[in-house]
């Protein structure tokens, strides 16, 4: 097999193998269920609250607010839904933004179909918004702003601080998807004023099918799963102990070597977008130029499908995105992207590659070498490309 390059965290990561590590004596040895008295029951309860200090830890979050979940989406769903019900006697609207997640905004089409207002603040060329279109959007009724860290497509970042201060001034809960920020960029929970917070194990080097939320003490939240007494009365079902003693580890190993790590991605990031914008015409960088996540790369080619230049970089052994993974089996253009205010002619040629720990300036100088060729061989076959004579430099 020839060389292989994964460009693609920000859909998954591997598991690191000091996370598996801690993970296997929950398997076999410490099996015990955390709800029971007994010395099997103690023993799983004692690595469970372990895993929770570790991550509320990395957060400067208690160790009470720390709540598991079966990954981002659920805490998404779980902080949105659960915080509408339970403050809907004092207000029914809510604020978010045109490029969350599906997690954020298909519970935000759900409550709307319950009679909650949801207002959609756009966003720049960049993905960005201001605190000043939050603060237009407040309304009486206003009981919660949902914005996300960092988008998961373009990986712009948000000024999350800011909107936060501006919730508390204005008593309204405030919740962030920090699914692809979270070891990714500097959190504090009380610093920023987030009230709720949701992250997942699988963008870390944590396991698949765990995450957390975190609930500040004293926040009203309905519960979104019933039938048992788990996570203080708040999240029914047995407790996934493996994956969240993998998800702490995960979490610590991520805020430890943050800064490091960051440092060595928004390098490689910069070299290939550099890279791209030299070798490559007719190409835009999406997403902020500098508030974005240190791995995350995405560009839009002019006169080319995404689809048909991934099937492509696959074939060389590189592997990417044309947008979000959750998406990537729709034939409908990026929301996102749209909502930068790309045609969709444009949005259809994006490409998203996302740098991990594992990646090389080995591997980014593979990429500067098959992508450009890439672009070239699919463009002299389109006939738009053809048309134009070579085709024309799109800002």
């Amino acid at each position: 097999m020839g060389k292989r390059v994964y460009l693609d965290h920000a859909a998954t990561t591997y598991t690191k193998q000091e996370v598996l590590e801690e993970m296997l004596p929950h398997f076999t040895k410490v099996y015990g269920n955390p709800s029971s008295i007994h010395s099997f029951g103690r023993e799983a309860r004692k690595a469970l609250d372990y895993a929770r200090e570790r991550t509320a830890g990395a957060f400067k979050a208690e160790p009470s607010e720390i709540f598991f979940t079966g990954g981002g989406s659920e805490a998404d769903n779980w902080a949105i839904k659960g915080v509408a019900f339970a403050n809907e006697k004092k207000g029914k609207h809510i604020i978010t933004t045109a490029i969350e997640h599906h997690a954020v905004l298909h519970a935000c089409q759900y409550l709307e179909k319950r009679g909650f207002k949801v207002t959609y603040l756009p966003v720049d060329e960049h993905g960005l918004i201001t605190v000043e279109q939050v603060k237009k959007a407040i309304t009486d009724e206003t009981i919660l702003i949902t914005i996300m860290f960092a988008n998961n497509e373009i990986g712009t970042i948000q000024p999350i601080a800011d909107i936060g201060a501006l919730a508390k001034e204005r008593k309204i809960l405030f919740h962030t998807d920090a699914v692809q920020a979270a070891g990714h960029v500097k959190i504090d929970v009380d610093d920023m004023n987030i009230d709720l917070m949701s992250i997942s194990g699988h963008k870390l080097y944590g396991p698949k099918g765990v995450g957390a939320l975190y609930v500040r003490r004293g926040v009203k939240l309905d519960p979104l799963l019933h039938g048992g007494a788990q996570e203080r009365n708040r999240r029914a079902g047995t407790e996934n102990l493996p994956a969240i003693v993998g998800l702490g580890k995960a979490v610590e190993m991520a805020v430890e070597n943050m800064e490091e790590n960051s440092a060595r991605l928004e390098r490689m990031r910069d070299r290939l977008i550099e890279g791209i914008l030299s070798k490559v015409d007719n190409v835009r960088l999406n997403g902020h130029p500098i508030k974005r996540l240190p791995g995350n790369v995405n560009f839009s080619f002019e006169f080319i499908e995404g689809e048909a230049l991934l099937l492509s970089l696959d074939i060389k052994g590189i592997a990417g995105s044309s947008g979000s993974a959750c998406t990537s089996g729709s034939l409908d253009p990026s929301h996102v992207l749209l909502a930068i205010g790309l045609p969709h002619e444009i949005a259809h040629g994006s490409l998203r590659l996302t740098l991990g720990d594992e990646n090389t300036d080995e591997d980014i100088d593979y990429v500067l070498e098959i992508l450009p060729e890439i672009v070239q061989r699919l463009r002299a076959m389109s006939p738009l490309f053809n048309q134009v004579k070579g085709g024309r430099q799109y800002v």
